[in-house]
């Protein structure tokens, strides 16, 4: 029977193969960059984070709503009455999705956390590889504010499991290089976020950029107007990444590592 780590590992593989199969078959947009240098660049940062984050040891979302479990701890589990499982499955997955809207906003307004999330935003094209291309801080700062939020919430082990796996297929599929039928996208944009909704935040310009914040649910970015429903350009003619980046230079592993630490522009 598998274990967390190879049921996610498996769904990862998996999830990455198809975004990766619809992109080659109904692609978006057209490339300004090599996908070798790129995908070398984002899939390392990957191998890279599993060490970085295998190094926190006890550090892990899943053993914090153990332990907030056993302890009685979290807003969940004080509650007067016990709600139904599947209530409580959802109520957890639910908050633990604002929970990491509310992480990303901050990522963008706060200088030394978008010294780390500029390298996500930095990639010149947009697709599934985009969605894995953290930071190995920006990846540790996350845990570690998710084992947080999860100690003062105190959602169950397996919301926590089902968020973890969901955040992680959502983010590849909503980074995802792929064209979409308008009408569909319209329609499922009102309950997940799309490729097309997600793109936006990933324009140049900084209005764009500073929206769209959703990984999974599109309902915070209503909420709380951070909404833009299409770029200003269109999708063919927006420009993706950074405007102070427009080089070869962020689908270079060395650049990726190095630049929150050398480059003094915020």
């Amino acid at each position: 029977m598998l274990d967390e780590n190879q049921l996610r590992l498996t769904i990862f593989i998996g999830v990455l193969a198809l975004m990766a199969t619809l992109e080659a078959l109904f692609p978006k947009k057209e490339r300004t960059q090599s996908r070798q240098s790129r995908w070398t660049t984002n899939l390392s940062l990957v191998v890279i984070n599993s060490v970085v984050l295998r190094l926190l040891g006890p550090i892990t979302a899943v053993l914090a709503a153990e332990y907030a479990h056993e302890n009685g701890w979290g807003l969940l589990n004080l509650m007067p009455i016990e709600l139904p499982f599947i209530v409580q499955i959802a109520l957890g997955v639910a908050l633990l999705d604002l929970a990491i809207y509310a992480q990303h906003v901050a990522s963008h307004h706060i200088p030394v956390l978008w010294r780390f999330h500029k390298v996500h935003h930095a990639d010149r094209d947009i697709d599934v590889t985009t969605g894995i291309r953290f930071h190995p801080i920006e990846a540790a700062l996350s845990m570690v504010y998710k084992c947080g939020i999860i100690l003062l919430l105190g959602p169950l082990a397996l919301s926590v499991v089902i968020f973890e796996i969901v955040l992680n297929a959502s983010a590849m599929f909503n980074h995802a290089n792929m064209k979409l039928p308008k009408r569909f996208d319209a329609i499922l944009r009102l309950f997940f976020v799309t490729p097309d909704m997600h793109r936006v935040h990933h324009s140049v310009i900084p209005a764009e950029t500073n929206s769209n914040y959703g990984f999974f649910l599109p309902f915070w970015d209503r909420l709380f107007k951070t909404y833009i429903d299409q770029p200003s350009k269109g999708h063919d003619g927006m420009t993706i990444g950074l405007n102070q980046f427009q080089s070869d230079n962020p689908s270079k592993l060395p650049w990726v590592i190095t630049v929150p630490f050398k480059n003094k522009k915020l």
